[in-house]
């Protein structure tokens, strides 16, 4: 979608979905940097950058950074054995960069949240619960568009930055997921989109869908009937409905019932983690410079990145 203007006043608050980021520099970045503990740490500067580049592009009053802790752990998978089976836990070397990254985010003056009990997805749902009390925007730093069910304002979008040069200041490119970006992409409206992962499935997070009903028939399903309950109130109607296999559809829903309510539990983000932090909590602190250049040290990214993380955070007093 496009970008809309904003003020200096209105200045997004930027709640940063961390672990999609350390991933990506995790198996695109070359092992050109060592830590003093011989762990490579490509991870670790790609991250760094990434937040050196958002922070000097953005200059948020607010902003927090959560992290995935609970692959195998989570709560989902205590509902359902199989929630992200076929996801390998981190080795050592990725669980050491990991640490690292979140380690560089408070040195940063980054809030950063994880929980061995609720994914990054909960922890950033409940933030923005948090952060609607006030009328600031919330940008949600992502890649992951099933997050859209949280852009339940206008105001709010799922934000994606495209930093072209890790080693320049200047953004390029962004994309920003507003409402009716929301809608474009999943065919339903934010608050459906729970309904539309419930019958569709999940094949990323290994939630199974409905055999048989694919995206055009759950969009369909909820652009009439508006939720998953008036679907099954309607279930003697949906055989007239203009679409392919409307005959088929109530056998389908009525055998996977069970599982659709069971995706519907595990796609719906939890939005009342109790972290305890108002919005005064989230406000972008003063960074550790000093704890900074050990770091960058200490994990071998070189003096070029310190000089960057110098003028990256030359405004920030």
């Amino acid at each position: 979608m496009t970008d809309r203007i904003v003020t200096c006043s209105q200045r997004p608050a930027c709640l940063i979905d961390a672990s999609i980021y350390i991933f990506r520099y995790y198996f695109s970045l070359p092992d050109n940097w060592f830590s003093e503990e011989g762990y490579p740490t490509a991870a670790v500067y790609g991250f760094t950058t990434f937040l050196l580049n958002l922070l000097e592009s953005e200059q948020p009053q607010v902003i927090a950074a959560c992290y995935d802790e609970s692959l195998g752990s989570c709560f989902r998978n205590a509902i359902y054995p199989d929630y992200k089976a076929s996801r390998a836990l981190p080795d050592e070397a990725l669980a050491f960069q990991l640490e690292a990254c979140r380690e560089v985010a408070e040195l940063l003056g980054i809030s950063c949240f994880g929980s061995e009990t609720y994914e990054a997805d909960d922890l950033l749902g409940s933030l923005v619960k948090v952060l609607r009390r006030s009328k600031r925007p919330i940008a949600v730093v992502t890649r992951d568009k099933d997050l859209g069910q949280l852009i339940t304002r206008e105001q709010d979008y799922l934000w994606h930055p495209d930093f072209k040069n890790t080693d320049r200041e200047a953004a390029v490119a962004t994309e920003r997921i507003y409402r009716e970006g929301v809608r474009d992409k999943f065919g339903v409206e934010p608050e459906q989109l729970v309904d539309y992962l419930a019958l569709v499935g999940d094949s990323i997070d290994d939630i199974p869908g409905v055999p048989g009903l694919g995206p055009k028939t759950a969009q369909a399903l909820l652009n009439t009937f508006g939720n998953l309950r008036e679907v099954f109130a309607q279930m003697d109607n949906l055989h007239a409905l203009p679409i392919r296999g409307a005959k088929s559809l109530a056998g389908k829903l009525t055998t996977h019932t069970e599982q659709i309510a069971l995706a519907k539990q595990l796609a719906t983000i939890v939005n009342d983690v109790p972290l305890g932090v108002t919005t005064a909590d989230l406000k972008w602190r003063r960074p550790d410079r000093s704890g900074l250049e050990a770091f960058i040290g200490r994990m071998g990214l070189g003096g070029r990145l310190l000089r960057r993380a110098e003028k990256a955070l030359a405004s920030k007093h």
